[in-house]
């Protein structure tokens, strides 16, 4: 599903890794464990494609989706909480506002009934009807209670945020998930919930802790970040 590739990443003399070479397959959950300042987030960020290694590349699979927890919790300000989580998933988004934009055309064309035609079978495919009801779910199961679901991301509290961002990243179902630290500013609850919900996860997890301070079922493999390499473990 997602593989990397004689992966390298030097800043200057420093090598913060060197001729890393994994596979994160399909239904497994990953923890990418390391102290500060060991690289598992520069490395996160590689595979999400927010940053270029110095060498070798990382590949996923054609038509595969991945998700990022995002850390910007400014990012979403204007939007409205539930669809600060179906932005999540960009194509489905996308299509969304390509309908809307048509539908409010005063100059309604036989080309764009056509058009409209075909987003609307994506939009069923890809369980479009669905999603504000899933989102809620969501957050809700988050600790996001309904009557916060219509406001503006900017008026929750910064730990609200968190929930948000965290529930955009698990809607949809990605085929490959990427969560630096999710677990920063949740409740015990919610850590159980989150801990389930990784547990029952069909596609590729990949997780990132500064360290293990308990056991947590869902990871099946552990990558340790340390001394400018990745061991498997």
């Amino acid at each position: 599903m997602l593989t990397v590739s004689n992966l390298s990443l030097r800043f200057g003399k420093r090598i913060l890794f060197d001729e890393v070479n994994l596979k994160f397959v399909n239904t497994n959950c990953y923890g990418v464990i390391g102290a500060n300042g060991a690289g598992k987030s520069t490395f996160l960020k590689i595979l999400s494609g927010e940053i270029d290694p110095t060498t070798g590349h990382v590949t996923l699979n054609t038509g595969a989706r991945m998700a990022v927890l995002k850390q910007n919790h400014y990012e979403f300000d204007e939007f409205t909480v539930l669809n600060a989580v179906i932005i999540g998933h960009k194509k489905l988004w996308d299509i969304m506002h390509e309908k809307d934009a048509i539908y409010a055309k005063e100059d309604f064309t036989e080309a764009d009934g056509n058009r409209a035609s075909e987003l609307e079978a994506e939009f069923a495919e890809m369980n479009g009807w669905d999603a504000e009801t899933d989102a809620a779910q969501l957050l809700s199961s988050l600790g996001i209670k309904e009557e916060s679901h219509y406001k503006c991301v900017k008026e929750l509290s910064g730990n609200e945020k968190v929930r948000v961002l965290l529930a955009q990243a698990l809607f949809g179902n990605p085929d490959v998930l990427l969560l630096d630290e999710p677990t920063n500013d949740l409740d015990v609850e919610t850590i159980m919930w989150l801990e389930d919900f990784l547990a029952n996860f069909n596609n590729t997890v990949i997780v990132g802790l500064i360290l293990i301070l308990q056991k947590f079922n869902y990871i099946q493999e552990i990558i340790l970040f340390g001394t400018n390499r990745a061991n498997w473990h």
